[in-house]
């Protein structure tokens, strides 16, 4: 019997021992088959609190957005949080014209909205026709280039404050030539924001720069100036640096900026709410609570209704539990309540097959079968139950996954994820480790007193 079960023996110790490793040994780092990653619990906004925004398209209402520039716009918004640090970002498109963005920890709101609101438009801007103190002026306004952004034909209307204003600059260069950017300080330890351009934009520079010494090459953000820098010498090795008057917070968003590129359209933010670290510490701590009631009461249950199946059953449970566990980690999945709530319910699935297993197996005892035979003649008969309402359960779970990914919905998403990998596990559990376990031990046992041991 041993040998015949010894392949699942080896599977089973081999699963929950990497799953222990996941779950308990702090900083657990996987680094074979070409993996290199660290494990750690992803907590999401509500149980850690932060930052919810919601973003639109700043276009007129009936303007055709285009999907992919949405799915690019989500992908620089992640890049340029993520590159202010701001952990476990979750961002995902809503609907047509609308961004998500979580940002679980952030206690600096303005911080990350800020880098959000900006469209990301830089631009290298002739300013040779005019003198030096008068670009000086324009550091800080809103000027008119003919360069415009977002598929636009015309030269976007400013507001005119004075004749600067209203002049239409050149602009020789976007920030699309920009290959690397850094922040940097100078010799008086000022920050300044360091690049290194494309071949090709390397090239425009190098031309523009040779044929204009001593004049003015404006750095424009969105259309606002940053700095109006002269060009001392012809710059041929396309490097340079952005000066301005910048602190080191300042320096690092612009930096983000143009590392992740420019918004293919802009956005703004049309609602945000704040989520207190308190309030998620709080539910995080009554979720753990009621889950350490609800699996005591289980435990309780299996243990006296089922005797020895029952608490085989909870070895199998735990062993769901910390392999599911691990899986979150893993993967990795950012476990939110809904997401918990998902998980809890699909305890449910693991005990209800071991429940379905239990009840055939007490029914074959009654009609006088031997115990192995009942074993064997339980699983094969509770199988098809068991394999209907998971599959039911996974179909529903893709369904919400589904409509949470394309509406924005992120509380039905994790609770679908969390459900669906859940049920996954709750049938290795079933169908692997209780049917092992109960096999193993019934055999080198063999209970002659089945009212005691089975409750029949």
């Amino acid at each position: 019997m041993l040998n015949r079960y010894l392949s699942r023996i080896i599977v089973i110790v081999i699963v929950l021992g990497l799953a222990l490793w996941i779950d308990l040994a702090p900083g657990a780092r996987w680094t074979a088959l070409g993996i290199d990653r660290s494990f750690t619990t992803k907590l999401g906004l509500d149980l850690v609190g932060g930052v919810q925004a919601l973003l639109e398209a700043d276009l007129p209402e009936g303007t055709s957005i285009n999907a992919q520039d949405m799915d690019v716009a989500r992908a620089i918004v992640e890049n340029r949080v993520n590159g202010l640090g701001v952990s476990e970002a979750l961002v995902q498109v809503a609907g047509e014209r609308r961004i998500v963005v979580e940002l679980p920890g952030e206690t600096d709101p303005e911080r990350s909205l800020s880098v959000l609101r900006q469209t990301g438009l830089l631009e290298f801007v002739d300013m040779s026709s005019i003198p030096q103190e008068q670009a000086m002026l324009l550091v800080g306004q809103t000027i008119r280039t003919d360069f415009a952004a977002g598929g636009q034909t015309t030269v976007p209307t400013q507001t005119v404050t004075n004749t600067l204003t209203s002049q239409v600059f050149h602009t020789i260069m976007t920030g699309t030539e920009i290959n690397t950017v850094g922040v940097t300080t100078d010799e008086l330890g000022r920050y300044q924001v360091a690049f290194e351009l494309k071949s090709a934009g390397a090239k425009v520079f190098s031309e523009f720069t040779s044929a204009h010494v001593g004049d003015i090459l404006a750095i424009v953000l969105d259309k606002q100036v940053i700095s109006t820098p002269s060009i001392q010498n012809p710059i041929t090795d396309g490097q340079g640096v952005i000066t301005g008057n910048f602190d080191l917070e300042s320096a690092n968003a612009l930096s983000v900026q143009l590392r992740y590129g420019s918004l293919p359209i802009p956005l703004k933010i049309v609602e945000t709410r704040t989520v207190g670290p308190s309030l998620g510490q709080d539910s995080l701590r009554k979720s753990l609570i009621a889950g350490l009631i609800g699996f005591s009461v289980v435990v309780l249950f299996m243990a006296l209704y089922y005797r020895l199946p029952g608490g085989i059953a909870v070895v199998s449970l735990l062993i769901y539990a910390a392999v599911a566990f691990a899986l979150f980690r893993y993967i990795p999945i950012t476990l939110t309540l809904p997401g918990i709530a998902g998980f809890l319910l699909s305890t449910g699935s693991a005990l209800d097959a071991n429940i379905l297993i239990f009840e055939r197996f007490k029914e074959e005892l009654r009609n006088g079968r031997m115990l192995m035979q009942a074993i064997e003649l339980g699983f094969q008969r509770a199988w098809p139950s068991i394999r209907d309402s998971n599959i039911a359960t996974l179909i529903t779970s893709a369904i919400l996954y589904w409509f949470g990914s394309t509406y924005g919905a992120t509380i039905v998403k994790g609770f679908s994820l969390t459900l669906a990998l859940g049920v996954a596990v709750s049938l290795f559990a079933a169908l692997v480790v209780t049917r092992t376990l109960l096999t193993l031990t019934l055999n080198y046992f063999k209970p002659e007193n089945k009212e005691s041991w089975f409750g029949i």
